[in-house]
């Protein structure tokens, strides 16, 4: 179900546009199971471990260059064997289907990073 959830398009986030509901997020956070729901439901993040400094940097350059190319982007950390990504739409103070798509996405890198 991953790969269904990151096969979907994201779509331009408007400023109107409504968070996902609990209910939502949940369906979605069922098939991303290493992601935690933080801020009261209004962010996700996770924490992916590496060999080194250098796939972990890897890693985090293929998941900027995803973001770039659909324009939303996520807060991320770095560290030797670490990085953390967060995503969540501020322009709603909540989470858009673009952050579970994203993280979605976020995953699948990984898998090629790792």
């Amino acid at each position: 179900m991953t790969d269904a959830i990151a096969a979907r398009t994201c779509i331009p986030c408007r400023r109107d546009a409504q968070p996902l509901t609990p209910q939502e997020i949940a369906r979605d956070l069922a098939h991303l199971p290493d992601w935690a729901l933080l801020d009261e439901g209004r962010r996700i993040e996770r924490r992916y471990t590496f060999k080194t400094f250098a796939h972990a940097l890897a890693f985090a350059v293929a998941v900027g260059a995803a973001a770039e190319a659909e324009d939303h982007h996520p807060d991320m950390g770095l560290g030797w064997g670490w990085a953390t990504v967060s995503w969540q739409t501020h322009s709603i103070d909540g989470l858009h289907g673009n952050d579970l798509i994203m993280a979605a996405r976020t995953d699948a890198l990984y898998i090629a990073h790792r």
